[in-house]
């Protein structure tokens, strides 16, 4: 029903995104509590700030980046794993950053009950990647953005692409950046909203 009423209507059609959506239980990555919740057609509060996107916006943005077998995949802010064991049915690899330790230890048991063996989780500083396992094809973050580190566009393979909710007041834009002889070009893809993630917020610059 998820992908049939909120997938399909936002014009994703790729069959492997589809499989991938229908085949990922999306209640097995959400805090037990909201298991009944896990299918509603918006972001979805998991605590400490942060949420599940909702699928519709996962899944334009993964037709957006246009993720094939062969792409190694940065997955930023990965909650309890969901969009990474999404991630995991569409390319060879995938190294997931969560800020929060047991967090990151709860998305990896995850992954493996469901075994995914194409994905890792770490913990760190979601802003900071994870450098020495990259460069990577794709680089998603799972909420919101003022500014994009130059950490993390420096992990992005040249030719890459990084796809991202840009907060603009109370509103947001998706953007789909492309690295192209070491700069980033970005377009607008879609509309969409998420909290700004810890670490994204664009630098107060004084001056006297």
């Amino acid at each position: 029903m998820m992908v049939d009423t909120q997938v399909r209507p936002s014009d994703v059609t790729k069959f492997p995104i589809i499989d991938a959506m229908l085949s990922v239980p999306r209640e097995a990555f959400v805090p037990s509590n909201l298991r009944e919740a896990a299918y509603i057609g918006e972001n979805l509060d998991i605590g400490d700030g942060r949420v599940l996107l909702e699928p519709r916006t996962l899944a334009k943005m993964l037709d957006a980046l246009d993720v094939q077998p062969d792409h190694v995949a940065l997955d930023i802010g990965c909650g309890l794993g969901y969009s990474t064991a999404v991630l995991a049915h569409l390319c060879e690899f995938v190294v997931a950053i969560e800020d929060d330790e047991a967090r990151a230890e709860e998305a990896q048991a995850q992954l493996s009950s469901q075994s995914i063996d194409n994905a890792a989780v770490m913990a760190g500083s979601l802003a900071e990647g994870s450098k020495k396992s990259g460069p990577y094809d794709i680089i998603i973050l799972q909420g919101a953005v003022q500014e994009v580190p130059d950490a993390l566009i420096a992990q992005l393979r040249e030719g890459g692409r990084i796809a991202c909710v840009f907060a603009e007041g109370a509103l947001g834009v998706v953007r789909i950046g492309r690295k192209l002889d070491g700069v980033m070009n970005w377009r607008f893809s879609f509309n969409a909203g998420a909290p700004v993630l810890p670490g994204f917020e664009k630098k107060t610059v004084f001056a006297l």
